[in-house]
């Protein structure tokens, strides 16, 4: 096995190489990202890296931005311990959300990842509400989703029967884990459940256990842990930057940072997908643009009146579906305003020029 198919370069990737860079590019990961500044590494050391003036002078978006999971082509300098990001190759999948606060903007969560954990605990946090979103995310993303319930230790086995059946009430075939740090036969198990050479992200709240999890899989505390803040349940940020490992098994692992606020953008595909059975009700409505709000003829709304779907969950789809549709009309018109200036800026110098 070649050193970069240990990170998980595989023949999708293969495929989709341009054989001309490799005349004066090395093709390697990226597994941390801080700003402007990256490190990648190929499969046998991990190499500082920065981004070549075409990236900060021509990217339309932070899409065009490599991220953690990225594989991207670079010029190796000063004994390979400098690259030089060049390009990024075509994303198997990419994960993203829109920036925290009131900008627009996308922010890259991850890329080429096979298989999203979302991570919940079985205490305050546990909320199908906010289980929706990520699955709305992930969805989007045709990533495989898979939930661990950790701190099963907290409440009864009764009571974890009856969470499981809740999620499974909304997501019938999703795979659920329950585990607790605390128990080294769950982390036997939870081991069981990371593919070699395969990509996982883990997704999450502060304060659910994923650091302590993580550490657990790499036998040894690589990252630190904060406590849980006793008021509200909540956990302050332990892992500040998403970071790539591979483990003992040759699976890889991308940790996040604990997200608080998940917005979203565009997500049509992602919400059809994790309420389907209101996609699917939404094609028997009567007009074809029905919102499902106030419409007359609405399957949606039949069906809630009905107890069909639950008013719980039919709020968080029309809250999720208002809040992408205002965020992509916004985002659509920061680009093209951003488009406008670009082209003004443009005319602007050209101009000086010719007047020197």
């Amino acid at each position: 096995m070649n050193d970069i198919e240990k990170l998980g370069f595989d023949k999708w990737f293969q495929d989709k190489t341009e054989t001309s860079k490799l005349d004066y590019c090395q093709i390697v990961r990226v597994i941390s990202v801080n700003k402007n500044s990256f490190v990648v590494s190929n499969g046998n050391k991990d190499i500082y890296a920065e981004l070549t003036g075409k990236f900060l002078f021509s990217s339309d978006s932070s899409q065009d931005f490599p991220t953690v999971g990225d594989w991207v082509y670079t010029q190796l300098f000063d004994d390979d311990s400098l690259a030089i990001i060049h390009d990024i190759f075509p994303r198997k999948s990419l994960l993203r959300r829109k920036t925290p606060g009131k900008k627009i903007e996308y922010q890259l969560i991850a890329a080429n990842i096979d298989t999203a954990i979302i991570m919940q605990s079985l205490d305050s946090n546990f909320n199908l509400r906010r289980l929706e979103r990520y699955l709305v995310m992930i969805n989007e993303s045709n990533i495989t989703p898979v939930i661990f319930l950790s701190k099963s230790d907290l409440i009864s086995i009764d009571e974890i029967e009856s969470k499981k059946n809740d999620i499974y009430k909304i997501i019938p075939d999703i795979k659920i884990v329950v585990f607790s740090n605390n128990n080294l036969s769950d982390i036997k198990n939870i081991k069981t459940h990371f593919t070699p050479s395969e990509t996982f992200c883990l997704l999450g709240s502060s304060g659910v256990g994923k650091t302590t999890l993580l550490n657990n899989l790499i036998h040894q505390d690589l990252y630190k842990t904060q406590p849980i803040r006793e008021k509200d349940g909540r956990g302050k940020h332990t892992t500040t930057r998403r970071g790539l490992i591979v483990l003992e098994n040759g699976s890889i692992v991308v940790d996040n940072p604990g997200m608080r606020e998940l917005g979203i953008i565009s997500i049509e595909s992602g919400l059809d997908d994790t309420f389907n059975e209101i996609a699917e009700l939404a094609g028997q409505c009567h007009f074809t643009d029905c919102t499902h709000t106030i419409e007359e003829g609405c399957a949606v709304l039949k069906a809630l009146e009905e107890g069909i779907i639950s008013k719980e969950r039919y709020q968080n789809y029309i809250k999720m579906y208002k809040e992408s549709l205002y965020n992509e009309m916004s985002y659509y018109e920061k680009r093209q305003k951003d488009k406008k200036f670009g082209k003004f800026m443009h005319t602007y110098m050209k101009n000086k020029k010719d007047m020197k």
